[in-house]
């Protein structure tokens, strides 16, 4: 009898054996054993090493018994893979060394080719071999508004002043510029695919920085044109900030919405369903604050008691943070948090 894998029970809208949970970032700084094994090899080297990849994406399956493993990447990997000259700066984040600046730059920038990833699809076959049969494998990239602005600004920004310029002042060359960097994101997603993952979540984290309007105008088209071409795994779509863009998310293709920790996830259901009343009722994934995993473990579970009855508006929930796990955050009250989220 095959086993139930909980998170995708949940990510279809049906009832699992009980609440489903991961954490983004759940593989990465704040465990001594990653920190261990990263020690001497660069961000991106790590990315693209089957054997490493494999065994930082278990690490927190072992430590923490979570119901979804998110393959370990970088948002940047498909843009690097594909021959962009960029590296992730310690410190900084991914500095782009020839930002975008003109239609010759656009026309420039490489395709994406799965030869290309081959490391990420040889790392979830070593995946598929050790994960437990009831732990779903997610795949991991970035959306195209988010991808965009680091090639455009260059580096993170807080303002994403040159990716709005752009995005209003030459709006044609911005969609040019979205719609390649959607054809490497798909690229990179159906890689993970034909290597067997079995959910996709694209992170569009700069998201939060747009207004609805113009999310709908110059960002929208290209996520749909990605997540259009996934039609045999559950799509995740998560942004941060993104509380006012939450049907957009869905529109453009998301199975399950994820939710950040600034508004509850009954107001999300809410929003959601008032938007697209001809829909089923949506699926949703969140959204405890990463920063209350330093409050203390009663804290903690209070709001995790919130979170998990205000889930039981959605169709399904996913339990999750509202971002990623804080480099300082201590491992052992991310594993009890685990074990309450179980034993409800």
């Amino acid at each position: 009898m095959t086993p139930q894998v909980p998170l995708l029970v949940a990510a279809s809208g049906g009832t699992p054996s009980h609440t489903p949970v991961w954490f983004m970032r759940q593989a990465g700084r704040s465990l001594p054993e990653y920190r261990a094994l990263r020690q001497g090899t660069a961000m991106l080297d790590a990315c693209m090493d089957p054997e490493m990849v494999c065994e930082i994406t278990m690490q927190p399956i072992r430590r923490h018994g979570v119901d979804g493993a998110i393959l370990f990447s970088d948002i940047v990997v498909p843009l690097k893979a594909a021959g962009v000259d960029l590296d992730i700066v310690a410190g900084t984040g991914p500095v782009v060394a020839n930002p975008v600046r003109t239609l010759d730059d656009v026309k420039a920038l490489p395709e994406l080719h799965a030869e290309q990833v081959q490391p990420v699809a040889d790392a979830i076959g070593l995946l598929l071999k050790e994960l437990p049969p009831e732990v779903a494998l997610i795949g991991f990239a970035g959306a195209p508004f988010t991808l965009a602005s680091y090639l455009v600004e260059g580096g993170p920004s807080k303002n994403h002043e040159r990716t709005k310029a752009l995005m209003h002042g030459n709006p044609e060359l911005w969609h040019a510029l979205l719609a390649k960097i959607a054809d490497v994101t798909a690229a990179f997603l159906h890689a993970q695919l034909d290597a067997g993952v079995q959910a996709v979540q694209l992170f569009d984290s700069w998201a939060g920085a747009l207004s609805e309007r113009d999310y709908r105008e110059f960002v929208l088209p290209h996520s749909k044109r990605v997540l259009e071409t996934i039609s045999t795994v559950p799509r995740i779509h998560f942004g941060v900030g993104t509380g006012e863009l939450l049907p957009a998310l869905r529109e453009a293709g998301a199975d399950v919405v994820g939710v950040d920790w600034r508004i509850p996830l009954d107001v999300a259901v809410e929003r959601l369903e008032k938007a697209a009343p001809e829909l089923p009722k949506p699926v949703v994934q969140g959204n405890l604050d990463p920063a209350l995993f330093f409050a203390g473990f009663e804290a903690v579970e209070r709001e995790v008691r919130r979170i998990h009855a205000e889930g039981k508006a959605a169709a399904g929930h996913i339990f999750n943070l509202g971002h990623g796990v804080l480099p300082d955050t201590d491992p052992e009250i991310i594993t009890r948090t685990v074990e309450l989220i179980h034993s409800l």
